[in-house]
């Protein structure tokens, strides 16, 4: 008597074989996704810093920052020659090192990062001397009025009015999320103004000057608005 066919099961196996491949692929993807990521963000920082038309800001980041600078390359400032001058209307003028900063009480924020091409991050921690201890500490005078910012990249400056600059949401940044501040995002110092657009934390900060007037920033003196505010922020309150 002749047996019953042999059923044939080429579906079963072949389709293990592509879930297990799909599997492996995904699981080597979300392994590899890590350095890639940061693969290509050493990219983008490395050609923003030759790139002076800010083309590379327009360029997908996954992680969600873009990197630009207004000048076609920065020094790098470490430990070793990172200082901060606080002068202006002061009575106590200081410079700090990298190291008298971090040795300050830290403050940490978290916070959406807005900027006005449109990308944001949402839920972003930074960590630093709060802007407000260093305006005590230096003694601001009755006729300051206002903050001005330099930066070391010899170009880049911002603003604040004395009210805004001593919110409890401003930040002379050290780290961001949780790791201290690389070049590329402004480091190893900048200035974090959580309530209003990212253009306002200027990125390599080496000068706090107190003024009698508010003095426009790098983009305001290119048609920016002088205060920055994100949508629904208390302009007048403490930290959201």
């Amino acid at each position: 008597m002749a047996g019953k066919p042999k059923r044939r099961a080429e579906g079963a196996p072949v389709g293990r074989r592509v879930m297990l491949g799909m599997l492996g692929a995904g699981a080597a993807g979300l392994a590899a996704a890590p350095y890639l990521q940061r693969g290509w963000e050493g990219f983008l920082a490395s050609a923003s810093q030759a790139d002076a038309t800010g083309l590379t800001g327009l360029l997908p980041n996954p992680g969600g920052f873009r990197y630009y600078s207004v000048v076609g390359s920065v020094p790098h400032k470490d430990a070793t020659d990172y200082e901060l001058r606080v002068d202006g209307l002061v009575d106590r003028p200081k410079t700090y090192a990298l190291g008298e900063l971090r040795a300050m009480p830290q403050s940490r924020i978290v916070h959406d990062v807005l900027c006005t091409d449109g990308w944001r991050v949402d839920r972003t921690p930074f960590e630093g001397v709060g802007l407000a201890d260093i305006l005590d500490a230096a003694g601001v005078r009755s006729s300051g009025v206002a903050v001005r910012f330099t930066c070391f990249d010899g170009a880049y400056s911002e603003s604040l009015t004395l009210e805004q600059a001593r919110r409890p949401d401003v930040l002379v940044a050290l780290n961001m999320q949780d790791k201290p501040i690389t070049h590329a995002h402004g480091g190893p110092v900048r200035l974090y103004v959580a309530p209003m657009y990212f253009y306002k934390s200027a990125k390599w900060l080496s000068g706090i000057t107190v003024t009698d007037k508010v003095v426009p920033g790098y983009w305001e003196e290119r048609g920016y608005a002088v205060d920055g505010w994100l949508d629904g922020e208390d302009r007048h309150g403490a930290a959201a």
